[in-house]
């Protein structure tokens, strides 16, 4: 999941209030207090956090094993709630990041960091200054068989580098534009691609000093072990129908969350905390009547670009997606060290995943859960097929997002039941058989860009 949040302008969010208070008081005049408390008495945050507890053991890296095993479990568990689920492979490209890396300039050595997607190399030459890597701060520069140096900002990391390749380079290095290291992606595999490395604003700046005095420093990049291959990745799905074979709605509600992690990172929170809850709230919903179809899914290869999720899309029939009337994504649901709830929707806009969570937590907690514009999770390619869909998470992240430090004691049961109350009752509310709001779907006309999960691609 994403490490910075989009913050909250104050007039945006006066606006969302004032809307969400209305939203909220219309849902609160017909509903069904009984009804909801089927939901509230059956959510066990104890399930949750004990599933939690199994998936974070080991990081579940796409294409990998663990990442099986993860899948196979979230199987097994819910063919024994009484489920048809199933375990769908797709195919991804796939990266192993290099074994070592390194950088040296005059024979003094740096502490570079590499890029997903980074090919191997071994390149000894001059380093001459690129600018930004554009193609325009390249046109007039004679970087055949040399290092290019570019600062990041602008275009992506990825562009950076096939500029510089388009123009005969035999290297890159980029250097930051703001303290602290720089950890990003190329994007995708690409042949066109050279070998890359990422160092400090400082260490940039004082190579590009000794290019400015005339001095044509010499670098050495080199990048061993680094590997793409096509891999196989995981979905799991499992579809309860609606109660009522002939009063049904015709509806669909999707809950979904990625099973895999980052590589060293055992994804206590990210997210395994996401998944764990799909299951719980497929628990929940079980023995529940129903009269729209609930659809619990967990998808493969979320850190790798949402790829599994954007193969589930792929994969629905149109009329599949024009009955979807909301997805309900959750990523990161339970850190202790991580700030309040939020909602994210790919174009910053509400729907109606929104309006029902914002009435659900107006009458739990008091106050709607807002929303703001957010992307890079698995609500992303359910936005692009115009589907409503909103991702829960919790804002600011935590200190060790992405890290060894992603455990399960830092998980926090009271913020595990109170995503699961407010999801729960949100979905039974539009799903149970009395419910008494429109079945007219509210269709997104946003078309979100591709957005990849990894916090820096440019």
């Amino acid at each position: 999941m994403k490490k910075t949040m989009i913050s909250l302008a104050v007039a945006t969010s006066l606006t969302l209030s004032f809307t969400s208070v209305q939203a909220s008081t219309s849902a609160n005049a017909s509903h069904n207090q009984s009804s909801e408390q089927k939901v509230l008495k059956k959510v066990n945050a104890e399930k949750i956090y004990q599933d939690i507890a199994y998936l974070s053991k080991k990081p579940r890296v796409a294409g990998t094993e663990s990442e099986r095993e993860a899948a196979t479990f979230v199987q097994k568990r819910l063919s024994k709630l009484g489920y048809e689920s199933a375990v769908e492979p797709f195919t991804f490209t796939g990266y192993t990041p290099a074994a070592s890396f390194s950088l040296s300039v005059n024979g003094t050595s740096y502490s570079p960091t590499t890029f997903t997607y980074s090919t191997n190399g071994n390149v000894t030459a001059e380093i001459v200054d690129g600018g930004l890597g554009t193609k325009n701060n390249l046109a007039n520069k004679d970087v055949t068989g040399k290092i290019v140096l570019v600062q990041r900002g602008t275009i992506t990391f990825g562009e950076k580098v096939l500029n510089a390749a388009e123009k005969g380079a035999a290297a890159v290095i980029i250097f930051n534009n703001t303290d602290g290291e720089l950890n990003g992606t190329l994007g995708g595999a690409n042949d066109n691609y050279i070998p890359s490395l990422a160092v400090t604003k400082e260490e940039g700046e004082k190579i590009l000093t000794s290019i400015q005095k005339g001095e044509k420093p010499s670098g050495t990049v080199k990048i061993e072990g680094a590997v793409v291959s096509e891999r196989t990745s995981y979905n799991v799905t499992a579809t309860k129908p609606s109660t009522f074979k002939k009063k049904g709605t015709n509806d669909i509600i999707v809950v979904g969350a990625h099973h895999d992690s980052v590589a060293g990172a055992p994804g206590a929170n990210d997210d395994a905390s996401g998944t764990a809850m799909v299951l719980e709230l497929a628990r929940v919903f079980k023995t529940l009547p129903t009269d729209t179809e609930l659809r619990f899914v967990t998808f493969g290869a979320e850190e790798v670009g949402l790829l599994g999720s954007e193969h589930y899309v792929s994969e629905l029939s149109e009329n599949e997606k024009n009955r979807i009337v909301g997805m309900f994504n959750l990523d990161m649901v339970g850190s202790q060290d991580a700030g309040d709830l939020v909602m994210n929707t790919a174009d910053g806009t509400p729907n109606l995943v929104t309006e029902l969570a914002q009435a659900s937590s107006t009458r739990l907690n008091g106050s709607p859960t807002p929303f703001q514009a957010g992307g890079r999770s698995d609500h992303v390619p359910f936005a692009e097929a115009g589907i409503p869909a909103a991702l829960f998470i919790h804002s600011p992240s935590e200190p060790w997002y992405h890290t060894p430090e992603d455990t399960l004691d830092k998980i926090s049961k009271e913020k595990l039941q109170d995503v699961a109350e407010i999801v729960g009752t949100a979905i039974y509310d539009r799903s149970r058989p009395d419910q008494q709001g429109s079945s007219v779907k509210k269709k997104a006309t946003f078309k979100a860009p591709h957005l990849y999960h990894e916090q820096d691609v440019k």
